[in-house]
């Protein structure tokens, strides 16, 4: 069981109270939340939106074609982590549901506490180029801010679109690693490491 990190106030640093994102960071019409737990539903509608992106060519650890049911296994996962503070999880969605997410890996070994990794920022492919990949970012940074990370690890596809988000929103590119990771529709891929103090 992982014990909880106090801060000088007497807060839970690893699962503290969600925090609103600020006026106008989210696209018209998106609400971006945080969730401190994830029902049925939610993981139905976040495995929906995995699938959508691995059909699209994302690389986040999944081979195409995914099956539902190992796509809500993963969620399922994501959720008892949740509930136990290990990870964050931020969600957009409007109208029709979820339309995006991103997740902090807060649970570290105790010489790095301070930090957190960033993990599958996702974006349902018929809400791209809105600004939400931007959106979520920021909203994981503030969300880092609140559960105490002074510092945001992340590794994306390289020459990838996310990729350039993340430098375009200032985050410090540290090197790449050849043939990492296969994409999702096959073929080897580098990775690119980045950083930021949030």
């Amino acid at each position: 069981m992982l014990a909880e990190q106090v801060d000088r106030r007497g807060r839970n640093r690893l699962n503290p109270q969600p925090q609103p994102l600020r006026d106008g960071a989210a696209p018209s019409g998106i609400v971006i939340r945080r969730l401190p737990s994830v029902d049925d539903g939610q993981g139905d509608r976040l495995a929906e939106l995995l699938i959508d992106c691995v059909d699209g060519g994302a690389s986040v650890s999944f081979m195409h074609p995914l099956a539902p049911a190992k796509a809500q296994a993963f969620w399922r996962g994501i959720a008892a982590d949740v509930e136990a503070g290990r990870r964050a999880l931020l969600v957009a969605h409007d109208e029709s549901g979820i339309i995006g997410t991103v997740q902090l890996v807060l649970d570290q070994p105790e010489n790095q506490a301070h930090r957190a990794d960033l993990s599958k920022m996702l974006v349902h492919r018929r809400a791209r180029r809105r600004g939400l990949g931007a959106a979520l970012m920021g909203g994981a940074e503030q969300m880092a801010r609140d559960c105490g990370k002074t510092l945001l690890v992340l590794d994306t596809v390289t020459g990838s679109d996310a990729e350039r988000l993340y430098a375009r929103l200032g985050w410090i590119r540290v090197g790449t690693i050849p043939d990492y990771a296969l994409l999702s529709h096959g073929g080897l891929w580098g990775t690119t490491l980045y950083y930021k103090r949030p």
